[in-house]
């Protein structure tokens, strides 16, 4: 990583603690992705993004406020990005994916708690994230209990706006949550200064749905036979969707989307023919969480999809361009972020059931690992409903309970194998 010591020690951080990260990352990033034969040559962009991750990026969002522009930090798929970049400023997502930053967070939190929700407290308290440092403001968002509290805790410390969600998705939550859009607007309008016109916004919808079209364009990739991109190279670039120039990453994604082209004319493929192909849905595996990937590739079998808000949820719909009036806009933005993602936070949830049979079709899976991180109970609760119904559409799956640490890779390395041995057992 070049030297970006002066920019966090003005951003206020840690430096020293900062560099007992940068010291373990190289690592574990050399270990899970540098160690892949045959990978495609323009994951070398992806590659440069993580060895800078708090260096290029924040580099030039500080830049971008230093000539008056404004950052909003989001945790949440559901918080719209194009009303930021319509006002004019930049939404960037959060750092909460390693264990580095959950010792901090429980410092505030129960230890039984979410890791993800420890880790952003973590990341912000302990000021060892630049992104948690230069955010003008962060948006937190009511999808769990665990979460709403832990922003009431982080509204002490750094500037906070809560999007309120519904818990339903009837036409009286609908309207709900396209009030809340417009409440969103105005914040932001009043952190930029800037005005959100029909114009503007109509502008970010296309731009963040190139983004979208981008990653829609690589998945597609995941459903071949031959599929000549690693599960693990995938989820690496989801989860740097949350915090790349939506256009440069656009670009990048299609520059790679051209050479799988070409490898899908000579059937190339980073697996071994016969490889039984997963997926996985549930909770989020935000950077730098690539462990499961990680055993489930290195034990021989494909990840071919994630239902995942890292994943598909992300991604899957774009917004609806027609509009030409504000109303009809912010329509579009609610039909897309509150009835197209299927999160547990909702009950009932049968849509999100729905997409993962679909998904399975779709990408011709060999079964399912529905993941939950410790103590996110609306997706372990959750758990029962899925586990079931994919047992009914005689779908293998198996349930998984994990964390941050590295202290389950083993056992959670012999349940896959097992899993994938009694898939190949019984075809």
């Amino acid at each position: 990583m070049a030297d970006y010591r002066k920019m966090w020690e003005d951003l206020g951080m840690d430096v020293d603690q900062h560099d007992v990260l940068c010291e373990v990352l190289p690592q574990a990033f050399g270990d899970v992705y540098l160690s892949q034969e045959n990978r495609p040559e323009k994951m070398d962009y992806f590659n440069m993004v993580v060895a800078e991750i708090h260096g290029i990026r924040p580099a030039e969002l500080i830049e971008f406020q230093k000539n008056g522009g404004k950052v909003v930090g989001t945790f949440c798929i559901h918080v719209p990005d194009e009303v930021v970049f319509g006002c004019g400023a930049i939404n960037t997502g959060l750092c909460s994916g390693s264990q580095f930053w959950v010792p901090g967070g429980e410092k505030y939190l129960p230890t039984a708690t979410c890791p993800l929700i420890k880790a952003s407290l973590g990341a912000r308290f302990e000021k060892t994230c630049p992104f948690f440092r230069l955010a003008d403001l962060f948006v937190g968002e009511t999808t769990c209990d665990g979460k709403k509290k832990a922003w009431e805790i982080m509204s002490k410390d750094a500037p906070m706006y809560i999007f309120d969600l519904p818990q339903m998705k009837r036409d009286k939550d609908v309207e709900f949550f396209k009030d809340e859009v417009y409440r969103y607007i105005a914040r932001i309008e009043e952190l930029t200064g800037n005005k959100l016109t029909p114009e503007s916004l109509h502008d970010a919808i296309v731009l963040i749905n190139k983004k979208r079209r981008a990653m829609q364009r690589l998945w597609e990739f995941r459903k071949l036979d031959n599929v000549p991109i690693s599960g693990k190279d995938c989820l690496l670039i989801s989860q740097i969707a949350f915090y790349d120039d939506p256009t440069r990453f656009a670009q990048k994604v299609n520059e790679l989307c051209d050479e799988l082209d070409k490898r899908k004319e000579q059937n190339v493929s980073v697996y071994k023919k016969g490889a039984t192909r997963l997926m996985l849905t549930g909770t989020p595996l935000s950077i730098p969480n690539w462990k499961l990937h990680h055993i489930i590739e290195s034990s021989g079998a494909a990840v071919v999809c994630e239902e995942m808000c890292t994943g598909s949820r992300y991604f899957e719909l774009t917004v609806d361009e027609s509009g030409k009036t504000m109303d009809e806009m912010v329509d579009h933005l609610t039909d897309r972020y509150m009835k197209g993602i299927n999160c547990a936070c909702y009950t009932p949830n049968t849509e999100r059931v729905d997409d993962i049979i679909r998904l399975a079709k779709e990408y011709n899976v060999d079964g399912v690992i529905d993941v939950n991180l410790k103590f996110c109970n609306i997706y372990d609760t959750e758990g029962h409903i899925v586990e079931k119904e994919l047992k009914d559409h005689n779908i293998p799956v198996l349930g998984i309970e994990t964390d941050y640490t590295d202290e389950d890779s083993e056992q959670l390395k012999t349940r896959i194998e097992a899993f994938v041995e009694m898939i190949e057992n019984g075809r």
